[in-house]
């Protein structure tokens, strides 16, 4: 199976058209505000608008209001929404486009108890845990911690890079795989949150399709 990859985070076009264009299934927009990669919906639109066909288009939330999902949905074009935060399923459903649903991997967790309401996801995202944070935080959680077999396609996040995410497939065998800042530009030893390195993402793409040889 091919194992479909979204990056995420993405604040430019030029980021954007790099990910297309090494073979990205999906882009992410971050549509929370407190977040270093939020983009505003006139500016995902932009992007968007440059995004080549068969590249979805994925708005992710922290608890919004149903008046900031439809403002996203209206300006930018979006194919996939991702709920990131304390969203109920009713919520998540009411908005006419497919969804994922992420569960942080908190370490009192059980993971088939919190996501079993929401069975009307297309998929279900796992991330790592750190309190107050949501996504591109950088750190890996314990596979380990995953059942075998779950009811929804499951995308797989939380500190992918180049130097694990081949593990991570073989490991767990995700629909799919979603990364930050595993792709982004560091300079002096730090990352720079919301601008991608463009080698980077080819060579992320490149390590997920050895993983599938």
């Amino acid at each position: 199976m091919r194992t479909r990859i979204k990056i995420c985070g993405i604040t430019t076009p030029e980021d954007g058209l790099a990910a297309a264009r090494a073979g990205a299934d999906a882009i992410g927009f971050i549509c929370y505000p407190p977040s270093p990669r939020y983009v505003e919906p006139p500016i995902a639109r932009q992007i968007a608008m440059q995004i080549p066909p068969f590249v979805a288009r994925v708005a992710v939330f922290v608890n919004p209001s149903a008046k900031d999902v439809a403002a996203v949905i209206d300006s930018a074009g979006i194919d996939l929404l991702q709920f990131h935060g304390d969203e109920d399923p009713a919520f998540c459903a009411s908005f006419g486009l497919p969804y994922l649903k992420a569960a942080r991997m908190r370490p009192d967790l059980d993971l088939l108890e919190y996501l079993a309401p929401f069975r009307g996801a297309v998929g279900w995202l796992l991330d790592t845990y750190r309190e107050n944070l949501y996504g591109g935080i950088g750190d890996a959680f314990d596979w380990v911690r995953i059942p075998g077999a779950l009811e929804r396609p499951i995308v797989l996040s939380g500190g992918l890079d180049i130097t694990n995410v081949r593990a991570g497939i073989e490991r767990v065998r995700p629909w799919a795989v979603d990364v930050s800042s595993g792709v982004e530009i560091e300079e002096n030893g730090t990352i720079v949150r919301g601008r991608k390195d463009h080698l980077k993402i080819e060579r992320f793409v490149a390590e997920v399709r050895n993983a599938e040889k």
